[in-house]
């Protein structure tokens, strides 16, 4: 892995995360991981999710050994390997000096929007699950490491303008540029995680970033409210470091 570039994207659930891989997957030097540590999460807190006994199956059920797996050559030999990470798997016992190695990235989403959306596919959600505090405190390691705020980029801005947002987004990763990152062809790929049958229907329609969804209002229940606010300023925390 000398020569490879690890990008590290830290996202929560429910933002643009799959189109994100889907971006960087068109590039011809990249290779992209699909949430490494889910089945290492799954197993570690018994948490009951879509597809659980499939997931568990088909990655490491240990954290070490999916670090160990991420430390190795991309298998096509390619110079840039992207990783797209939860920040809600990221367990307070997981390791992570492995981080070290990596670009650092993160992907935010107003927390109200992540709600709406991640309840539609799962009702029973806590702070914890959408993955804002666990999202601030990575940050907050990367920026204390580097001495500087590592690039932080929000979904609804690659939407509105993909080729601004992310060649921002790729010169701070020191990467250049491509303009394959702007489109895909449909379908699922092998590198997708087992669990796309259950989150990717609408990401494998996609043929490149769509416009983003603009409601005039969302209103929340009242126990979802509560979430977002206390989201909020973890959210916020990152959102004044978005690559301008």
């Amino acid at each position: 892995m000398i020569d490879s570039i690890r990008i590290a994207m830290w996202s929560g659930p429910r933002n643009i995360s799959t189109a994100m891989m889907r971006s960087f997957g068109a590039r011809r030097d990249c290779h992209v991981v699909d949430e490494p540590f889910y089945a290492a999460f799954l197993a570690e807190t018994g948490l009951q999710h879509p597809m659980t006994t499939e997931v568990l199956a088909s990655q490491p059920n240990d954290w070490r050994d999916v670090v160990r797996e991420l430390g190795a050559a991309p298998p096509g030999g390619q110079r840039i390997v992207y990783e797209k990470h939860m920040t809600h798997h990221m367990l307070p016992g997981f390791g992570r000096d492995w981080m070290s190695a990596c670009r650092n990235a993160f992907l935010i989403r107003d927390p109200a929007r992540v709600l709406a959306s991640y309840t539609v596919k799962r009702e029973d959600v806590t702070l914890a699950d959408i993955g804002f505090v666990q999202q601030a405190e990575i940050f907050a390691r990367e920026a204390d490491r580097l001495g500087a705020a590592p690039p932080v980029v929000e979904g609804v801005d690659v939407l509105r303008d993909p080729a601004a947002t992310l060649s921002k987004l790729c010169a701070a990763l020191d990467i250049p540029w491509s303009t394959d990152m702007l489109s895909w062809p449909a379908g699922r790929r092998a590198t997708d995680g087992v669990w796309a049958p259950a989150w990717y229907d609408a990401v494998e329609r996609s043929t490149g970033f769509g416009p983003p969804s603009e409601e005039a209002s969302m209103q929340l229940a009242d126990h979802l409210q509560r979430i977002a606010d206390q989201a909020r300023p973890h959210y916020e925390a990152l959102a004044k470091w978005k690559l301008a």
